[in-house]
């Protein structure tokens, strides 16, 4: 079975269809680094189902550059991935890429994705002068729709925030399904959360599965479900080493320990000897001994820090009213962590790492595992080398891919 990516991010949606046995016939993805990541993702794919996965790890511990990579994989791979924004300017020439992979003889199984969801989110609406009622983003919708016209896909799966129910007042969920109902496909719309998936992580997602109404399919109860799958937040950081502010290495550093039963269950660990962008970003020393207070104040007395609470010399903002929670320890001992989201790629003050001896936030590496991203999963930047904003924007976008792989396997007898 084949599928589109639509807004594919880096690819955490597409990663869990991948590993259910679905075969990519293109990603559609505007920013160019992200676009960098599917690529080599690609490339991980394509080296490992011919036996050359040895090729890959060369690249993981730096001994080749991401170009020589890139010239072991066929070009309509790398060319599957379309680094272009969906849009009235752009629509016919995706169309075309995405022809020329399908060889103009198969027809689309899905197409899966969501567009960016800041303007639905409520945060993004509170941050927005105009509550993010003139964003063209609202609207991108009808550009995915556009796209089930062009393929005519058996089903499609559109993922997106909460938010979604309420933003407009409801009217743009209510627009959507009109819309999708005229282009030919029934909807339904769950509300699910992540943890339930097996995800080490509270968030909160709308899934709208949109199916062809030439067939009326027994859909999985996907706001119900359970995976069976949980641990406590410790198992991500146990096999890990300890660095501090600042330290670790892009490619390449060495496990610590051994894998633990839930790396291996969420298929985090699954084999790959190198451990790539464990790298904690440098932290002035004010905001370091913040973090000392909130790590002691919750391993010791399980209570999250009030910002308000701190000695006046530590408190720098101006807004003392709102925001209280600024600072947020990742609570090893919890069996879910805070949302991870895309500002963690601004400052880590709301993922601080729970261990003391660290005092630091988390590291790119950890953020990753929280999105349950496998560890031989590399986030690229736009040039060749590390960059760690650009590997945290894509994790704090991206959809879980456990939570992918489970409803790519619960909808595949539907197909």
């Amino acid at each position: 079975m084949n599928y589109i990516d639509l807004f594919a991010g880096a690819g955490g949606l597409s990663e869990g269809f991948k590993r259910a046995g679905y075969s990519p016939v293109a990603h559609v993805e505007i920013d160019a680094a992200a676009s960098y990541s599917l690529r080599t993702r690609a490339a991980y794919y394509h080296l490992k189902e011919n036996n050359q996965l040895d090729q890959y790890l060369s690249y993981l511990k730096g001994e080749i550059p991401r170009q020589e990579l890139y010239s072991r994989i066929p070009d309509e791979i790398l060319n599957s991935i379309i680094n272009l924004g969906i849009g009235d300017e752009n629509n016919q020439e995706i169309f075309s890429r995405i022809n020329r992979n399908l060889n103009n003889n198969k027809e689309i199984d899905l197409i899966v994705g969501g567009p960016p969801c800041q303007a639905y989110s409520l945060v993004g609406r509170a941050r927005s002068e105009h509550g993010m009622k003139k964003d063209s983003r609202n609207f991108l919708y009808v550009q995915y729709a556009n796209y089930l016209t062009q393929y005519q896909p058996k089903m499609f799966v559109f993922e997106n925030v909460l938010g979604l129910k309420s933003a407009g007042g409801g009217i743009y969920l209510q627009n959507m399904e009109k819309l999708f109902n005229k282009k030919g496909y029934s909807i339904h719309i769950f509300s699910v959360k992540a943890e339930n998936f097996g995800v080490l992580q509270k968030r909160r997602r709308l899934i709208i599965i949109g199916w062809r109404q030439d067939f009326t399919p027994n859909l999985p109860d996907l706001d119900n479900y359970q995976s069976g799958l949980k641990a406590n937040v410790s198992c991500l950081f146990a096999d890990l080493p300890a660095i501090q502010a600042g330290e670790g290495k892009d490619k390449f550093l060495s496990y610590a320990n051994k894998k633990n039963e839930y790396l291996e269950a969420a298929h985090i660990r699954n084999g790959i000897p190198t451990l790539t962008q464990h790298i904690a970003r440098p932290h002035a020393l004010q905001d370091k001994e913040i973090y000392r207070i909130a790590v002691d104040k919750w391993n010791n007395d399980k209570e999250r820090l009030n910002y308000n609470d701190l000695p006046d010399r530590l408190k720098t903002h101006q807004n003392r009213s709102s925001f209280f929670d600024r600072f947020k320890v990742v609570a090893a001992d919890l069996e879910a962590s805070q949302t991870i989201v895309a500002h963690i790629a601004k400052d880590g003050h709301y993922y601080i790492h729970p261990d003391n001896s660290q005092n630091r936030s988390i590291s790119v590496r950890e953020a990753a595992r929280l999105q349950s991203f496998p560890d031989d999963f590399y986030f690229e930047g736009v040039k060749e080398g590390a960059s760690r904003t650009a590997a945290f924007k894509q994790i704090g976008n991206a959809v879980p891919c456990l939570l992918g792989q489970q409803i790519a396997v619960n909808i595949k007898d539907l197909l």
